[in-house]
C-alpha cells in the first residue's frame, strides 16, 4: 500500500483505533481528517465513491470535537441519500435534487456529529435508493475496489467502495432491500441492517418504505458497528416503530462467547423465480457450505432448513409497495423543487415504476402488505427452533457495471410508455418484468428481513478464484442484535479479514 500519503498507519486502523490514537496525542484530528482528505484526492477518481466532498465541512468538524465522543476525529461518508446534513445539498440520486439544500440535519445525522465523526463527503447512491447497484445517470456508476470493472453493489454502494479502499473507516447506509448487506458482501466489509425500530427516521420521516428501511454502518471490523449502534440506537421523538432497549452495550457483546447456537442454513432462494433454473451461483453455495464448516468447527449445531414461501408471489408483493413508495417519492420531489413533477427529471426507469405504482389501487397495496406482514409470522415461528439463519448474502459476485440495468430496447419501451403516462399498460405489458427478474436474481436473500424487520448481517468470509468477496448472511430474532454482534465477533476471530486488501490499493 503507498506510503506516499500522509499518516500511511491510517489504511491499516479501523475507526476506534484511530479514536484511539487521537485521544492519546498519537495524531491530533486535523492531521487524521487530512489524511482521510488525501486519499480521497487520491483513490476517488477512479471509483467514484463520494459525490460530493466536504473538505471545508470536514476541517471544521475535527476543529470542534464533542469532548470523550467515542468516534471523536473518525472520519466517515455519509450517503446522499434520506440522511441530511444541515446546509449541504441531499441529491437522492437524482439530478433536480442537486441544489435543494436542507436547513437541519436529520437525527441519525445529529448522532453522528455527538459520536465525534467528521464528514468528509456524501456517498454515491442509485436514484431514489431503487437499485441493488449504483449506476445512476445524474451520480455515475460507482465501482468496486477488487475490481473496477464490477459493481458494489447498491443501493449504499458509495460508502461500500470508500470504507473498501480505506478512505474511511466507516460508510452510512440505508437498507430497505438489503442496501447495507449487498455492498458489504460485494466489497468484503461487515454490514449489519438493525431490527426495525432501532435506529431513528426523524424528525422529516416517520418510516420508509412501510418500515423496510433500516440506516446503519458499513465497516471493515465488527466493533465499529458495535459501537456506532451504542451512539445512535435510541429513542427517536413521535417515531410510529420502536425495538427494545438492548440488555448491554453492543461493543461489549463482540467480545462475550455466544455458546453453542441453533443454526439454520439454506442456499434456497426466497424471491427468485426459480421456474427458469437455479438463480444462485456456485460461488456463493461455496460460501455458505465453507461458512457451515466454520461454524460447526466453532461448536455450534447447523442442519439445513428455511422457511418456505411463495418466492415469486412474495417478491410481486414487495415490488407493489416498493412502486407505490417510488411514486410517493416523485410527488415529494416535485414538493421540494415547488412544481410538478416531469418524466425528464429523473430515469427512464425510475418515472415507468413510479407511474406502475400509481396505478395500483389501494385494495393491491392494501392486499400486498398484508402478505408481507404475513411472511413475518412465518419467519417469526422458525426463529422458534433456531437461534440464527445463515444463508448467502447474494445470488451472484459482484457483476460488471451495467448488467442489471435495462436493455436498450426496454428503456426505450419505457421511455415511451412514461412520456404517455401509461402506468396501466406498463404494467399490464410487464415492461419491468425481466428487470425485476434479474434484480431479485441477483438479491433473493435479503429483502425479506426487511419485510419482517429482523436483523441481518453480511459477513465477509470467503473470497472466490477471480478474487472477489462472497458474503454471507446472519440473521437473528427480532430485536436480537446481541446474539448477531457476538457470533461476528467469535467469526472475526476464528477467520480476520481486516487484512485483506484490494489490489488496487496493494
Amino acid at each position: 500500500m503507498s506510503t506516499s500519503l500522509p499518516f500511511p498507519e491510517y489504511d491499516q486502523l479501523d475507526g476506534l483505533a484511530l479514536a484511539d490514537c487521537i485521544r492519546r496525542g498519537d495524531v491530533s484530528p486535523a492531521d487524521v481528517t487530512e489524511a482521510a482528505i488525501a486519499r480521497m484526492s487520491a483513490r476517488n477518481p477512479a471509483l467514484n465513491a463520494i459525490v460530493r466532498p466536504l473538505e471545508s465541512l470536514a476541517r471544521t468538524m475535527a476543529a470542534q470535537l464533542p469532548a470523550e465522543a467515542p468516534f471523536a476525529g473518525v472520519p466517515m461518508v455519509v450517503k446522499d441519500l434520506v440522511a441530511t446534513i444541515a446546509g449541504v445539498p441531499t441529491s437522492y440520486g437524482t439530478r433536480v435534487l442537486q441544489q435543494v439544500v436542507p436547513d437541519h440535519d436529520s437525527e441519525l445525522v445529529a448522532r453522528y456529529r455527538r459520536a465525534g465523526a467528521v464528514f468528509i463527503g456524501k456517498s454515491n447512491t442509485p436514484e431514489f435508493g431503487l437499485t441493488p447497484f449504483t449506476e445512476s445517470e445524474a451520480l455515475g456508476p460507482a465501482r468496486n475496489p477488487w475490481d473496477v470493472s464490477r459493481t458494489t453493489g447498491g443501493s449504499s454502494g458509495g460508502s461500500g467502495a470508500a470504507v473498501a479502499a480505506r478512505i474511511v473507516p466507516i460508510g452510512h447506509g440505508g437498507d430497505g432491500g438489503g442496501s447495507i448487506r449487498i455492498p458489504a458482501s460485494c466489497a468484503g466489509l461487515f454490514g449489519l441492517k438493525p431490527s426495525r425500530g432501532r435506529l431513528p427516521m426523524g424528525p422529516d420521516a416517520g418510516d420508509a418504505w412501510r418500515g423496510f428501511v433500516q440506516e446503519h454502518v458499513i465497516t471493515r471490523s465488527v466493533r465499529d458497528s458495535a459501537a456506532m449502534l451504542d451512539c445512535t440506537a435510541g429513542d427517536d421523538i413521535g417515531t410510529p416503530l420502536s425495538c427494545p432497549p438492548q440488555e448491554r452495550p453492543y461493543l461489549d457483546e463482540v467480545q462475550r462467547e455466544p455458546g453453542r447456537l441453533r443454526i439454520a442454513a439454506t442456499t434456497e432462494p426466497f424471491f427468485a423465480d426459480t421456474s427458469r433454473g437455479d438463480p444462485v451461483h456456485a460461488d456463493c453455495r461455496a460460501a455458505l457450505e465453507d461458512a457451515v464448516a466454520l461454524l460447526r468447527s466453532l461448536g455450534h449445531d447447523v442442519e439445513i432448513a428455511a422457511p418456505t414461501f411463495d418466492g415469486p408471489r412474495l417478491a410481486r408483493a414487495f415490488l407493489t409497495v416498493v412502486a407505490a413508495e417510488c411514486r410517493a417519492d416523485i410527488e415529494w420531489m416535485g414538493e421540494q423543487l415547488r412544481r410538478a413533477p416531469r418524466n425528464d427529471d429523473v430515469e427512464a426507469a425510475t418515472w415507468a415504476l413510479g407511474l406502475v405504482g400509481g396505478s395500483y389501487s389501494a385494495a393491491d397495496y392494501a392486499s400486498s402488505v398484508r402478505l408481507l406482514q404475513l411472511a413475518g409470522r412465518t419467519v417469526g415461528r422458525f426463529f422458534t427452533q433456531y437461534d440464527v439463519l445463515v444463508t448467502p448474502t447474494l445470488g451472484a459476485p459482484p457483476f460488471p457495471i451495467g448488467a442489471l440495468q435495462p436493455s436498450s430496447m426496454e428503456r426505450a419501451a419505457l421511455a415511451l410508455f412514461g412520456t404517455l403516462r401509461l402506468g396501466g399498460v406498463l404494467r399490464a405489458a410487464g415492461l419491468l418484468d425481466e428487470t425485476a427478474r434479474k434484480v431479485f436474481g441477483f438479491i433473493p436473500y435479503t429483502p425479506l428481513f426487511n419485510v419482517t424487520g429482523q436483523p441481518a448481517m453480511s459477513v465477509p468470509l470467503y473470497w472466490n478464484a477471480q478474487g472477489l468477496p462472497i458474503g454471507t448472511q446472519y440473521v437473528s430474532r427480532l430485536g436480537d442484535e446481541a446474539t448477531l454482534f457476538r457470533l461476528a465477533g467469535q467469526l472475526e476471530r476464528a477467520r480476520p479479514w481486516a487484512g485483506r486488501v484490494p489490489p488496487s490499493l496493494a
